[in-house]
C-alpha cells in the first residue's frame, strides 16, 4: 500500500495522497450505507457517537458527518477496521500498532459549505500520547472545486501550542486559522488539494493543518475517514474536559486507564496481535 517513496513523502509534506485504498466493489455499496445512515437506519441497532447532521433535521448546506459509523454499520466497520490500513498508519507513525480512535463519515452534496482548517491533535487532551494519524478514502472522484480536503503542506513541522482553533463546520473564512498560523510561525502557506479517483485518497499527520472549501463543483464529495492512535495510548484524566473528550472519556474504566478494545479495537500490532472478533 505504501512505497519507500511515500514513506519519504509523509515524512517531509505531512501528507500523503494513494490512488488506491479499497476495494473498487466497495464504494457504490458503501455510498449506500452512507444514505442510510445519515437517515438514521443504524444497522446494528447501536447509534454512532456523534451524529451530527441527519435528514431532515439539519441545515442541508452543511457537510453531513458522522463519527464511529464502524459501530452502526458492518460494512463501514468492516472497511475503517481493515488491518492493512491500521499497518500503513502505523508505520507513517513509528508506532509498534495501531487502534482507531473514531472514524468520520462525511459528506459534502454540491453547493454544501466549508469546513474550517484545524490540527487533529488539538482536540485530544483526553489521551497519551496526544497523536492522531489518520487516513482519508474518497467515495467519488475528488477535484479542487469540489470541496475535497486541502493540506497545508509541511505544516505538521510548525510548533504546537497556542495555535488559533475557529469555527469547524461552515466558517465564513476557512482558511482564516492556518493563515494566521503561518504568519505567527513565519512559514510559506503551500495548501494543497487531494485530488484522487474514488476509493483513493490520503494518509496525514495529526499536526498538518488541514479543512475543506465549499463544494462549488456539480458532483458529491462522500469520504470514509479512519482515525488512528498508538496501540499503547492511555486515557488521560486531566483532558477529559476538553476538545472531544465530555464524548470520549465516557469509555474509561474506573480502575485503570487502559483503552476498552470494545470501543477503540487494535487494528495491527507489530507482534501480530489484533483485537478479536473485529
Amino acid at each position: 500500500m505504501l512505497t519507500a517513496g511515500d514513506v519519504a513523502s509523509f515524512d517531509t509534506d505531512g501528507f500523503v495522497t494513494v490512488d488506491s485504498l479499497i476495494d473498487p466493489e466497495l464504494i457504490e455499496p458503501l455510498r449506500e450505507r452512507f444514505e442510510r445512515l445519515f437517515c438514521g437506519d443504524f444497522e446494528t441497532g447501536i447509534s454512532p457517537d456523534e451524529v451530527n447532521w441527519l435528514s431532515g433535521r439539519d441545515d442541508p448546506t452543511l457537510t453531513k458527518q458522522i463519527c464511529n459509523g464502524w459501530k452502526a454499520d458492518r460494512l463501514i466497520a468492516s472497511t475503517v477496521l481493515d488491518a492493512r490500513l491500521g499497518e500503513a498508519v502505523a508505520t507513517l507513525a513509528g508506532w509498534t500498532g495501531a487502534r482507531i480512535i473514531q472514524d468520520n463519515v462525511l459528506w459534502k452534496p454540491p453547493g454544501a459549505r466549508s469546513v474550517g482548517f484545524h490540527r487533529d491533535n488539538a482536540y485530544l487532551a483526553w489521551y497519551r500520547p496526544t497523536e492522531m494519524f489518520s487516513c482519508w478514502i474518497a467515495l467519488d472522484d475528488t477535484v479542487a472545486g469540489g470541496g475535497t480536503m486541502e493540506i497545508a503542506r509541511g505544516s505538521h513541522r510548525w510548533p504546537t501550542g497556542g495555535d488559533q482553533m475557529g469555527e469547524f463546520h461552515a466558517p465564513e473564512d476557512y482558511r482564516a486559522t492556518v493563515t494566521a498560523a503561518a504568519g505567527a510561525n513565519s512559514a510559506e502557506l503551500d495548501i494543497a488539494p487531494v485530488e484522487v479517483p474514488a476509493g483513493g485518497g490520503s494518509f496525514h499527520h495529526g499536526w498538518a493543518w488541514h479543512g475543506s472549501g465549499p463544494n462549488e463543483s456539480d458532483r458529491h464529495r462522500r469520504a470514509l475517514v479512519l482515525h488512528c492512535a498508538s496501540s499503547e495510548a492511555q486515557f488521560d484524566r486531566t483532558g477529559f474536559g476538553e476538545g472531544n473528550g465530555p464524548i470520549y472519556s465516557r469509555y474509561a474504566r474506573l480502575a485503570d486507564d487502559e483503552m476498552d478494545e470494545n470501543h477503540f479495537p487494535i487494528l495491527w500490532r507489530r507482534d501480530g496481535y489484533r483485537t478479536p472478533g473485529i
